[in-house]
């Protein structure tokens, strides 16, 4: 049996605020989480790209499994997250 690929997101730094958990793409962030602010993340497994804007569009962030406590820890310049997609191919 394969492992979830789960994400969780987060709406203030050190995984604190409304969290979510995701187990598939989401084309906009803003309509599923209700914020467009992403402040910190925790990759339970997989591996996942973060988007600028949605429909998977804009600078892309590459995050392997683990904890991000601020959007910084993605490289990310602002903490607006508009989509994100799992990575199914390698």
């Amino acid at each position: 049996t394969s492992v979830p690929i789960i994400l969780c997101i987060y709406e203030k730094p050190d995984f604190s605020g409304h969290m979510m958990e995701f187990m598939d793409d989401c084309p906009c962030v803003s309509d599923r989480f209700h914020h467009r602010h992403v402040y910190s993340c925790n990759v339970m497994n997989g591996y996942w790209i973060f988007y600028e804007y949605p429909n998977y569009r804009g600078r892309q962030y590459f995050l392997r499994p683990g904890e991000y406590r601020r959007y910084r820890d993605w490289c990310a310049t602002c903490a607006v997250l508009g989509s994100f997609r799992r990575v199914t191919e390698y």
